[in-house]
């Protein structure tokens, strides 16, 4: 393995792999971020395989907004989310949060504008994982998702984090400090925002094919 000093050395270990087809530009696998928000909530505790057939199974439903969302019926919901698991707490939650971004916010296009992280984590059921999630990926916001991937990687670089935010801040850090050098790496216009998202995919996709190395 390599010697990593910082997480741009770790982003360009991880961009010579070609782990991310150039088509998906943020890496998650979906980008309605409408779905994305969803798909947030639903994959806690699941594989993204359960949530693309809970996701499937609303799409059916035409539950396509915030406003559809908060008015269905809670047993139908509970249906439809099954295979994600956790489906009663996961349905509650799903309509509750539904409510009260449209009470905060009005509208779906609000929301991702103007929400911030302090807000999204006063939402039952949402921790600093999740949070970040829609941020970055449905919000389009510059913060970086970490999670147990995250860890296990560099923990075989020899780092280890006290803390989410002490390891997101690590991973922050070195992309925002060598911003620069990391423009010259891609041949097209690249903002912090989908540079922490793809950091992020490319972590869980080197992690899924090097599950031991």
């Amino acid at each position: 393995m390599i010697n990593i000093d910082s997480s741009y050395d770790l982003l360009c270990f991880l961009k010579e792999q070609n782990l991310i087809d150039e088509k998906n530009e943020f890496w998650w696998p979906n980008d309605n971020s409408f779905e994305i928000l969803l798909g947030s909530i639903l994959t806690q505790n699941t594989k993204w395989t359960n949530v693309e057939k809970s996701l499937d199974n609303l799409k059916k439903l035409n539950i396509n907004s915030l406003e559809k969302l908060s008015n269905m019926n809670l047993e139908e919901l509970i249906i439809a989310i099954t295979p994600s698991g956790f489906k009663n707490q996961k349905s509650v939650r799903l309509i509750v949060l539904a409510k009260n971004i449209i009470d905060d916010f009005q509208t779906f296009e609000e929301f991702c504008l103007k929400v911030d992280r302090t807000w999204l984590l006063k939402q039952k059921g949402i921790g600093p994982e999740t949070a970040d999630a829609i941020l970055c990926y449905s919000c389009k916001q510059e913060y970086m998702v970490v999670d147990s991937y995250t860890q296990r990687l560099l923990k075989r670089f020899g780092y280890e984090f006290e803390s989410y935010e002490e390891l997101q801040a690590w991973c922050e850090y070195g992309i925002n400090q060598n911003y620069d050098k990391i423009l010259t790496l891609y041949d097209y216009e690249i903002t912090i925002n989908k540079i922490y998202a793809r950091f992020h995919g490319k972590i869980i996709e080197f992690m899924k094919r090097n599950p031991k190395a």
